[in-house]
Parts: structure tokens; sequence; C-alpha cells
């Protein structure tokens, strides 16, 4: 699979409100693989969108350095290729959209890139198609809901072609059913589109569909693992302020009650198929 992004004994800090020096990340040490879907978490103010914003550049260490597909983000002569290479998806999506239809906004990107309007074409509607919104391309943006907002600056980055996609709390201003979409659209460029994916995230249900879960905690990784792992160490991520994923809640005190819930269950949906594969199936009636 191969590393993309090396993040090598980072330290990065910023002047707060009283002209003192306030460290973000602390040593901060990472490698993310080509094609992994990697969640970040931690409690405010714990350094997670100060280390998202290290990965395509947009902050740069203040010792120690981030490698990308061997260039290196320090370097000003490789910040260009290093920003087509990760593509950042930010909170807000309304702070992203710049055009007045939907294709408009989609092709953005790729026409700050230069590429051919014929390519550009292409490259809008296989991004609309991967993040499910073929059909949506004369759409005004402003008229979309705020699930359907987030897709499109999702596939905005996409139309661009980067090899990895950085999402800093994407659904964090988006309802339970604006938050199900993105989600699932994650996972499915992910899994179908090959890309690598890291989402900072607050909503631990989110973290859990992930392949690893990294913790941080006062600007450092305290906890870096499968989301099995992580997840399965609730008094731990009690002392970080963190919670549990509900599903996975759920099935340890099921467990204590006897019944067999595999460790595996971790999210509500999670948890909603399992029961569902247990419960057998009715028997038609006769007629």
């Amino acid at each position: 699979m191969g590393i993309l992004i090396d993040v090598d004994n980072v330290v990065f800090e910023y002047t707060g409100s009283q002209g003192q020096k306030v460290r973000a990340l602390d040593s901060v040490s990472l490698q993310i693989s080509r094609g992994e879907f990697l969640a970040i978490i931690g409690h405010n103010g714990s350094g997670k969108s100060t280390l998202a914003k290290h990965l395509n550049g947009l902050l740069v260490p203040g010792s120690g350095r981030v490698i990308v597909n061997g260039k290196c983000t320090g370097n000003p002569e490789d910040l260009w290729s290093i920003r087509q290479m990760v593509g950042m998806v930010f909170q807000n999506p309304d702070n992203q959209l710049v055009a007045t239809t939907v294709e408009e906004d989609v092709a953005f990107g790729p026409e700050n890139l230069g590429i051919p309007p014929q390519e550009i074409a292409e490259r809008v509607r296989e991004a609309l198609k991967a993040v499910g919104l073929s059909g949506f391309e004369l759409r005004a943006p402003h008229r979309l809901s705020g699930g359907q907002k987030q897709r499109v600056a999702i596939a905005g980055v996409l139309a661009m072609k980067p090899e990895c996609i950085v999402l800093d709390e994407p659904t964090a201003m988006l309802d339970p059913a604006g938050r199900r979409e993105v989600l699932e659209t994650v996972r499915k460029i992910n899994r179908e589109e090959g890309k690598t994916v890291v989402l900072v995230t607050h909503f631990m249900g989110e973290a859990a569909a992930a392949d690893r879960v990294v913790v941080l905690f006062r600007g450092q990784i305290v906890m870096d693992g499968t989301p099995r792992e992580v997840f399965s160490r609730a008094g731990r991520l009690r002392e970080l302020d963190l919670d549990v994923p509900t599903g996975a809640l759920i099935a340890d005190k099921l467990r204590r009650k006897g019944v067999d819930v595999p460790d595996s269950v971790l999210t509500v949906d999670q948890l909603v198929q399992y029961v569902a594969s247990r419960v057998p199936r009715t028997s038609r009636q006769h007629e």
C-alpha cells in the first residue's frame, strides 16, 4: 500500500490572546498509508484541526516536517503539487461554494488547474456521480440541504483528482440526516474510488467507521489503533473527555447481560444489523 503522508516529530506553536506561546502540536509523528481511512478525534483544543491543516501545507511545522509523496510542505516550491495531491473539505459548506450552479462550483478547482474544458466536463460528471448528486448540475447550491452542500464541496475536491481528501469536522454543522449523507459519501469514495481519507470529527460513531483511529490530547497522540482497539478502552477515553460510540455502549451492556454480541459491533447501524441477523425469519402463513 505504501506511505502517502509522513508526519515526523512536528511541533507547532501559535500566539495566544495574551501574547503567550501555545503549543498546539507537541512532537507529533504519524504515517498515513495510501487508501487508508483514518479518523482523528480529540476534545476541543486537542490539536486535531491544526494537524489536519499540516497535511497539505496550510500550516507549516515550527520544527519537524511533513512529507507528502516525497515532497516536503516546508518547501514553498512543492506546495502547489502537494495541494493538488491532498484536498481539504472544511466545516461550513456555505464558505466553500463559490458559483451559481452545482456544475460550475465543482468545475471551479479544475479550471484553476488549467484543465481543458472537455476534461473538466468529464471530471464534473464523475465527481457528482461519486457523491450521489448526478442530475443536480444546474441546481443552485444555496438551495440545497446542508448535507447536499457538503457533498458538492467534496465533489469539488474530487474533481481535482487528489490522492487524499482531508475533511475537517465536515458534519459539525449538519443535522443527523446530513451527517449520514456525508459519512456514506466519505465511505464510498474511500472504498470505491480508492482515495485516502483523513476525517477529523468529534462524533465517535463517525470515527468508528474508519480503518484506524488516532486520539489527540493536548497536542500529542495518546492512542492509535483500530476502532475496536480504541473504543474498547472506554475508561481511558472518558479520562480524555471523550465518549464511546452509542452502539458500542449498548453492545457492552448487552454482553454484561449475557448476550453474545461481537466486539466488532461499535455503531448503532452495526448493532441493528447484528440484531436483525439474529431474529429468525417468520414463515409465511398459508392462505
